[in-house]
């Protein structure tokens, strides 16, 4: 701190005031002390004085925090709420959440506790305050923090990359077989149920995920002699039960006012989406699968309770959080070893809204 305050030109006083209270601080010497502080590679904490000579016991976990208040029936409003706010337990666990659990699990049989902090109103740098400073290693998803501040972190802490592309190669990375999975499912569509007419929904331009997975669609278009879409029907801004909802209304008010017909499939970048796109439909009279084929992505406990049930690609979501301790633990005991980037396998689980009748597991 007192390194940061000397090369900022401020007291140390107010390098503390920048981390605890940052509106407090002018703009332009909260900047000043924020690059000071990059620069120097300091964590915001003051237990990061340790982190030389002793370990915190604990590692940790930052993720945006994108609640879907219309899945998880936060406050009783959505379609899954009793009505007095609460959940019903394992069957709306989302994508973070599991990832959550599979950390836990490993963390626990290694003797660690995990510290989690998921924000979006705080910003980045109130993710890496939260937790840099009170873990001796970290896992991040991808998006989450800007790549300057995790090179910064890495130099003492060891970080694992969630999901997306490899950013940073001096870093150990996992991600999933979105491309792959998401390409054997339109095949099923295709080959299995002899469906022609697609209509892939995808998220953000900015998510390496979605974009991974409207790659696969445009490869198993290509392969099967379909129109290859150079953009997703529709982009959701934020891959929720709602914008699921809003979507497939869009799609179908869209083929009604140019007079031609429906897609035969919708295919969804996430469950969240195809989630609400089931119910829009219901609402619309529209029947799944035998007007509209509808599927998702991750393998989300709830696609195996809606109705019909979810056809989707199962992404090993726990076991990401596990491989992620793994990779810590194995990082914390020696970090001259050399980066590990790791690919894990998803499957197609074919259920109801595809048309299959087998049993969703």
């Amino acid at each position: 701190m007192y390194d940061v305050a000397d090369k900022a030109g401020v007291s140390i006083a107010t390098v503390s005031r920048v981390y605890r209270s940052p509106g407090s601080v002018r703009e332009a010497t909260r900047e000043r002390v924020l690059e000071a502080a990059r620069t120097l590679g300091y964590v915001p904490s003051g237990s990061a004085r340790g982190l030389a000579s002793r370990t915190t016991g604990v590692l940790g976990l930052c993720f945006p925090d994108h609640a879907d208040p219309d899945v998880d029936g936060e406050g009783g409003s959505g379609p899954f709420a009793d009505g007095d706010g609460d959940d019903d337990g394992a069957v709306v666990m989302l994508y973070s959440d599991q990832i959550i659990r599979g950390m836990e699990r490993a963390a626990r049989r290694h003797g660690y506790a995990l510290l989690i902090a998921a924000s979006l109103e705080g910003g980045p740098e109130s993710l890496v305050a939260q937790v840099a400073g009170r873990v001796d290693g970290f896992a991040v998803l991808s998006q989450t923090v800007p790549t300057s501040d995790l090179e910064v972190i890495a130099q003492r802490l060891p970080i694992v990359m969630l999901a997306g592309p490899r950013e940073i190669d001096q870093l150990d990375h996992i991600e999933v077989a979105n491309a792959d999975g998401v390409r054997e499912l339109t095949r099923h569509l295709v080959d299995d149920h002899g469906l022609r007419r697609l209509a892939f929904v995808g998220g953000e331009a900015s998510s390496p995920d979605a974009q991974a997975r409207f790659r696969g669609f445009r490869e198993a278009c290509r392969e099967a002699g379909l129109p290859v879409p150079s953009e997703p029907a529709l982009r959701a801004e934020s891959m929720t039960y709602a914008e699921g909802s809003r979507a497939a209304e869009a799609l179908l008010d869209r083929a009604e006012a140019g007079g031609a017909a429906a897609p035969e499939a919708m295919l969804f970048a996430n469950d969240q989406m195809a989630v609400g796109a089931l119910h829009a439909l219901e609402r619309r009279g529209v029947r799944v699968p035998e007007d509209i084929a509808v599927t998702g992505f991750d393998g989300i406990p709830l696609g195996r309770v809606v109705r019909p049930s979810l056809t989707t690609v199962r992404q090993p979501m726990r076991r990401l959080g596990e491989e992620a301790v793994e990779l810590l633990v194995r990082r914390l005991g020696d970090r001259s070893l050399e980066p590990a980037s790791l690919m894990l396998p998803v499957s197609v689980v074919r259920r109801g809204s595809c048309g299959c009748s087998v049993a969703g597991g």
